[in-house]
C-alpha cells in the first residue's frame, strides 16, 4: 500500500461523522443514511485513482453522496416509498415534557426538510447542517453560487411556515 493510499483512507475515515450527518439530512433517518455512506465509501475506495490529490474530499465525498441519493430517489419513485418504522415512534423515554416538545420540534424540522425539492434539500444539508461556505456548496453542487444563494432563500421560504407551531401559523406579526 501506498503513502498515498493510507493517507486516502485515513482522510476517508476522518470525513465518516460528516458524511454521515449529510447523508441523514438527506434520507431522514438514520439507518438509511449509514446504508448511503457505506455505499459511498465503497464506491470511493473503488474509484480511489480518480480522486485528485490536493482537491477537497469531502467536496468529492458529498458529490458521490449526493449522486447516489439521487438515485435512489429515482428508484423509490418508480417502486414506492417505504416506510421506516423507527421514524414513526417519538418516545421521549420518561425524560420530561421538554425533551419531548424539542424531539416534536426536531421531528417537524426533519419532516419539512424532508419535503423540500431535492435541489433545495440539498443546499440546507450542505449550508445548514454542514456549515459549508455559499462557495463551498457551490463547488460541491457544481453550480453557481448565486444559485446557492436563491435555492437557500427559496428553501427558507418553503421551510418558515411548515416548522412553526401549529399556535404561531396562525399569528400575525404585528400581534
Amino acid at each position: 500500500m501506498s503513502v498515498l493510499d493510507s493517507s486516502f483512507q485515513r482522510d476517508l475515515v476522518a470525513l465518516v461523522p460528516r458524511l454521515r450527518r449529510f447523508a441523514y439530512t438527506l434520507c431522514g433517518s438514520a439507518d438509511a443514511g449509514d446504508d448511503l455512506v457505506q455505499a459511498a465509501c465503497e464506491r470511493a475506495l473503488r474509484n480511489a485513482a480518480a480522486f485528485q490529490p490536493g482537491t477537497r474530499m469531502d467536496s468529492w465525498m458529498f458529490r458521490i453522496i449526493q449522486n447516489l441519493w439521487l438515485d435512489d430517489r429515482r428508484k423509490r419513485k418508480v417502486r414506492g416509498a417505504q416506510i421506516d418504522p423507527e421514524t414513526l415512534a417519538m418516545s421521549d423515554d420518561g425524560l420530561g415534557a421538554r425533551q419531548a416538545e424539542d424531539r416534536i420540534t426536531l421531528e417537524r424540522v426533519r419532516a419539512s426538510v424532508e419535503k423540500l425539492p431535492d435541489e433545495l434539500r440539498l443546499v440546507v444539508a450542505l449550508v445548514a447542517i454542514e456549515g459549508h461556505s455559499y462557495r463551498e456548496a457551490a463547488e460541491s453542487l457544481d453550480i453557481p453560487i448565486g444559485t446557492v444563494m436563491s435555492r437557500l432563500s427559496r428553501a427558507r421560504a418553503m421551510l418558515l411556515p411548515l416548522v412553526k407551531a401549529p399556535d404561531q401559523r396562525s399569528r400575525s406579526w404585528t400581534q
